[in-house]
């Protein structure tokens, strides 16, 4: 058969591969190349000669849908997770509700015992200090009793109290 000159589709069509196919072909054999009038580069071959068979693949689909498809199931596990975890979530967050309700209580009592505590401390020293003066003698409770309400005049009666003693003996 003689030598034709062939464009790259025309290539790939006789030999029912692509015209990429068909460019690496020709790369890969050094066939003489040159270019046409209408810009296309025309491939001296000849077809006796090639003994080209395609080999028969499985229709593919495309790397970038397979890669669309396998983000689309990742973002629908991620999905449900998400939504289960807004669950759990849900049930902290009314457990952490409960526990701040019931520590506010507590703090609310321990504040309540306080006081409480405090005013009978205070009630419990008061009587203390009556009853210590419940002890003494009267004598003793009349100046104590006068020191309190009158400071000065309890100094002064004091004193005079002395200088009474100390004239009498």
């Amino acid at each position: 058969m003689p030598v034709e000159m062939l464009t790259y589709a025309d290539l790939g069509e006789r030999l029912k591969i692509s015209p990429e196919a068909a460019r690496a072909l020709v790369k890969r054999h050094r066939w003489p190349r040159s270019r046409a009038n209408d810009g296309k580069t025309l491939v001296q071959v000849d077809l006796a000669e090639i003994s080209h068979s395609p080999i028969s693949r499985q229709p593919q689909t495309p790397a970038g849908h397979q890669v669309v498809t396998a983000l689309k199931q990742k973002i629908e596990t991620l999905q449900a997770e998400l939504i289960e975890m807004k669950a759990i979530a849900n049930g902290h967050r009314g457990d952490f509700e409960r526990e701040c309700e019931r520590t506010n209580k507590l703090l609310a009592e321990l504040l309540k015992a306080t006081s409480e505590g405090m005013g009978a401390r205070e009630r419990a020293a008061l009587l203390e200090g009556k009853l210590s003066m419940l002890t003494q003698p009267w004598r003793r409770r009349l100046v104590d009793a006068f020191t309190l309400a009158l400071p000065q005049v309890a100094y002064n009666a004091r004193e005079s109290d002395g200088s009474i003693a100390q004239s009498r003996n």
